[in-house]
């Protein structure tokens, strides 16, 4: 990795005309505000299909992406809608807001419009459905095939997680399983049309954007959600009981933020079953994952080495036990398979020595977030003068406040040493993000990666998440016109000065031209 820049801006939060940011032209627009503003990477978060709560990292599975973010216009334009139908859709009119309940509710009937018309153009064309279906095998991988298999059967039970299903096709009995995929035979087949309109409009814009220089930053939870096809689809992977039902969950140890732990409930992996098998279901995973993305970042990465045990009865995370990861290993198989791995490790939070051990052996990058740097003792290992090269410096995550909020939060003590600390005591505060971006783009980290909101200076309102609550988050959007070009020859010009991006050549003299013009005439 080339000491570089890029923005953090997850998809749902482009402009977009329906309601939610999309594929759509909007994303290509920020593609080029991304190019023009000398920023090699864009960093987004993870794809998947989301359920209760909304969160990218609560996804039906690993396997399938978000239909929220197939491009309305788009299907317009292959005759599948019409204009007036996706204008008469009440997705939502608050240009900053995504409304996730008016896109559950309204942008669904629309695929499924879409999907039918679909259907009556390749049948028009001689193509039978046998063969289409056939067509989908080749196309979706056979775990992106089991999600839309899980989703139609749990649209046939009201919406319902598979643990709450009739026991023999909750424990996949072979003849329900034969039985449910004739019964949900259609609805199936519209899910595997999402996901394969799902990943043709993706490959299109991810092609898009590393032809103009920018490559994609995308992001995979170490877990899956408890209520996901991973989870019924493999149940010998994870650690549940003879009947289905889990054992224990994931989750952290009680802090000084939360005197009960974090419960996150996501289904534990049984890691001597993954080794047994060369660590087959991850290798299949990575494999998916490379293909949507140029680089990856592993959340809670420090997972590998030790994770939370928290039995799946308790209702907090406060009596779970500390249990050994896979270690090294699992990153061993991963090399054998893939080479030299693209890897960002999510390596925040409280690290033992084993650890920083294991980020160190693999070789991959960690993360440094400036937010975190600012104590009034000086002694954080976030502070710019203690980075490794080998690491990525954000101003602050997707789980942070925005910098401008952050300031304002800061204790007098951290805040005067955080002004003693860029030796800047005269920026007005509705101007201090930008001495926090330059603190990131002049350090020696190879890659500094700044989210969006930062850029524009905004409060906390635009906050993307706050960890522990529910409704508020995920809902923030980008209008059309913040990405001024006054803002992105800002962005090009520091990008510039710390070596993050190729100084653009300047004009040839007028003789040159006039030479240059007579010689291409010729």
């Amino acid at each position: 990795m080339k000491r570089a820049c890029g923005m953090l801006l997850p998809v749902a939060s482009l402009p977009s005309e329906y309601g939610i940011g999309a594929f759509s032209k909007e994303a290509y627009a920020f593609v080029d505000q991304l190019a023009a503003a000398g920023q090699r990477y864009w960093q987004i978060l993870p794809l998947g299909p989301t359920g209760y709560g909304d969160s990218p990292y609560q996804a039906f599975s690993a396997f399938a992406g978000n239909p929220y973010f197939i491009d309305l216009e788009t299907l317009i334009a292959k005759g599948l809608l019409t204009k007036a139908e996706c204008d008469a859709a009440d997705l939502g009119e608050n240009p900053q807001d995504i409304d996730y309940a008016k896109q559950y509710f309204h942008r669904f009937p629309l695929l499924k419009k879409a999907f039918g018309v679909w259907k009556n153009q390749q049948q028009e064309k001689g193509r039978s459905e046998k063969k289409l279906q056939e067509f989908f095998a080749d196309a979706l991988t056979e775990d992106t095939r089991e999600y839309c298999f899980y989703m139609a059967v749990k649209n046939h039970f009201d919406g319902k997680s598979f643990l709450l299903w009739d026991e023999e096709i909750r424990t996949r009995k072979p003849d329900a399983l034969k039985r449910y995929r004739e019964i949900c035979r259609d609805e199936i087949f519209f899910y595997e049309f999402l996901q394969y309109e799902f990943q043709e409009q993706w490959a299109k814009l991810k092609r898009y954007a590393n032809e103009h220089g920018v490559k994609i930053i995308g992001d995979i939870p170490i877990y899956v959600a408890m209520d996901s096809a991973d989870s019924w689809a493999h149940p010998e992977l994870f650690q549940f009981d003879a009947d289905g039902q889990p054992e224990a969950v994931a989750g952290c140890p009680p802090d000084a933020f939360s005197a009960t732990g974090q419960l996150w409930g996501n289904p534990l992996y049984r890691w001597e079953r993954h080794k047994e098998n060369g660590y087959a279901w991850w290798l299949a995973r990575m494999e998916y994952s490379f293909r949507l993305y140029d680089v990856v970042r592993v959340d809670h990465f420090r997972g590998f080495d030790a994770y939370y045990s928290i039995p799946a009865k308790d209702k907090t995370a406060e009596f779970g036990h500390w249990e050994k990861g896979p270690g090294y290993g699992l990153f061993k198989a991963m090399k054998k398979r893939f080479g030299k791995l693209p890897i960002i490790a999510e390596d925040l939070g409280f690290l033992t020595p084993s650890v920083l051990a294991l980020v160190k052996k693999t070789g991959f990058p960690g993360m440094k977030v400036l937010e975190f740097a600012f104590d009034d003792e000086g002694a954080s290992s976030y502070l710019p003068h203690r980075y490794p090269k080998n690491c990525v410096v954000y101003t602050g995550t997707h789980d942070n406040m925005t910098l401008q909020g952050w300031y304002h939060s800061l204790s007098p003590a951290s805040k005067a040493f955080a002004l003693r600390y860029l030796g800047n005591a005269y920026t007005p505060e509705g101007e201090i993000h930008w001495d926090y971006i330059r603190l990131a783009l002049a350090s020696v980290a190879k890659l500094a990666v700044i989210p969006v909101q930062d850029y524009l200076g905004l409060g906390n309102w635009a906050r993307t998440n706050e960890p522990s609550t529910l409704g508020k988050n995920w809902r923030w959007r980008m209008k059309k016109d913040d990405m001024t070009p006054e803002l992105v020859a800002k962005c090009r010009e520091m990008a510039e000065t710390y070596g993050r991006a190729k100084k653009v050549q300047a004009d040839a003299p007028e003789k040159d031209q006039a030479d240059q013009g007579v010689r291409s005439s010729k």
